[in-house]
C-alpha cells in the first residue's frame, strides 16, 4: 500500500498543479481598458455594487461569468448614464 502511494503521489501533484496552472492563469491578466469599457456600458445593478464594495476584479469577474451564461430573462436591469434601468425600455433609443 504504501508503495502505492509513493508511485501515485508525484504524477497526482504534478496534475494538480498543471490545473491550477490553468485556473490562476486568468487571475493574473490584468483588465484591459477595453474590459473596462464594456462593462461600464453592460454592468448589472449587482455587478456595480461588487465595483462599489469589493473592487474592481472581483466586478470583472462577475461581469465575466454573466457574459459567459446564455441570455438572461427579459426584465433585466442595466446601469446606465441616465441611471438604472430596464433593458426593455425602448423609448430612447434613435
Amino acid at each position: 500500500m504504501v508503495a502505492l502511494i509513493v508511485i501515485l503521489f508525484p504524477p497526482l501533484l504534478i496534475a494538480f498543479l498543471l490545473v491550477m496552472e490553468r485556473v490562476e492563469e486568468p487571475l493574473r491578466r490584468p483588465t484591459s481598458q477595453r474590459e473596462v469599457e464594456e462593462f461600464l456600458g453592460s454592468a448589472t445593478v449587482g455587478e456595480v455594487d461588487a465595483l462599489a464594495q469589493s473592487g474592481i476584479r472581483r466586478a470583472m469577474t462577475r461581469w465575466r461569468l454573466r457574459r459567459r451564461r446564455p441570455a438572461s430573462p427579459p426584465g433585466r436591469r442595466a446601469v446606465t448614464d441616465r441611471g438604472v434601468r430596464s433593458i426593455d425600455d425602448d423609448s430612447d433609443l434613435d
